[in-house]
């Protein structure tokens, strides 16, 4: 049973250009997403996740970032969240005041984890103490990731008590306050993801889990329906669905699509926070940053 305490919780929504980007090969030039980032700040989203500090040479198209949070204009409504990859990455972002979070894709999957950040699961954990620390020193909110988190195409072991094992050493370790359930390749059922939420929310109150589901447009509804009922109150998503994980395999399979999320949520008479003007306004500026990419 969902629990009235959970019922409660406004919904937390968070846009992801920073995942609609990181795949693309034309390069979007820098003050097109200055202004895209601008008209999402302009929203009411609860966080954008808008940039990495990873190596230029693994995601070229995000090597700007640090420009781009120069030239925004950053709202005290809408967290701005960057990924990192090491202790590089995160020392950069939390040198910057706009910044109010930290990303870190954790794979439950060995083989995605070396493929997507080039480390083991091992030296991830490692990796992490360190994470937690330099962001705990500059008043930062780390959020995990966990890919891979409803199955992998590389027949590494799955299962939901696998999962469900992961949060609790994850937890164990570092009490987390978010981590983000991924579904990496858009394979994840609505069985699935009303039970896995369900059951981490009974098992851990203490952690706010999220629903990163990449899926395909039929599907919204369904998974979004199946991530709600099992207590799920932080959704990520990304305008138009664009982008997908370019380390997952070939063919990216698009992100939950936020037009499409929006639907849903007020068809159940769920308030949702969302400014409808902005974001028609950037959903049609969308076009405009995506349309070499296209």
């Amino acid at each position: 049973m969902i629990t009235e305490e959970i019922n409660n919780i406004p919904l937390k929504l968070v846009e992801c250009p920073r995942d609609a980007m990181q795949g693309l090969k034309h390069f979007i030039p820098t003050d097109l997403k200055v202004q895209y980032i601008n008209k999402l700040i302009n929203c009411g989203f609860d966080t954008l996740d808008m940039g990495s500090f990873v190596s230029p040479k693994v995601i070229p198209q995000l090597k700007d970032t640090s420009i781009v949070l120069d030239k925004i204009n950053p709202s005290p409504d809408t967290k701005l969240l960057t990924i990192v990859a090491n202790v590089q990455g995160a020392q950069e972002a939390v040198e910057y005041d706009s910044i109010q979070c930290l990303g870190y894709p954790f794979s439950i999957s060995e083989t995605f984890q070396k493929r997507n950040i080039n480390r083991s699961i091992d030296a991830s954990m490692i990796l992490l103490d360190q994470l937690y620390n330099i962001a705990e020193n500059r008043n930062k909110e780390l959020v995990l990731y966990l890919s891979m988190g409803f199955g992998n195409p590389y027949g590494d072991l799955w299962s939901e008590k696998l999962v469900e094992d992961w949060v609790y050493k994850l937890n164990s370790n570092f009490s987390p306050s978010i981590i983000a359930i991924s579904d990496t390749i858009g394979c994840a059922t609505p069985g699935q993801v009303e039970r896995l939420f369900r059951n981490l929310n009974a098992s851990f109150n203490e952690i706010e889990f999220g629903a990163h589901l990449h899926v395909l447009p039929n599907n919204v509804q369904a998974l979004s329906k199946a991530a709600f009922n099992g207590g799920c109150r932080r959704f990520d998503s990304v305008i138009r669905g664009f982008g997908g994980c370019p380390m997952a395999k070939d063919d990216l399979t698009g992100n939950m699509p936020t037009e499409l999320l929006l639907s849903w949520i007020e068809s159940q008479n769920i308030h949702h926070g969302i400014a409808s003007k902005p974001f028609s306004e950037a959903l049609d500026f969308s076009i405009q940053v995506f349309k070499s990419n296209i």
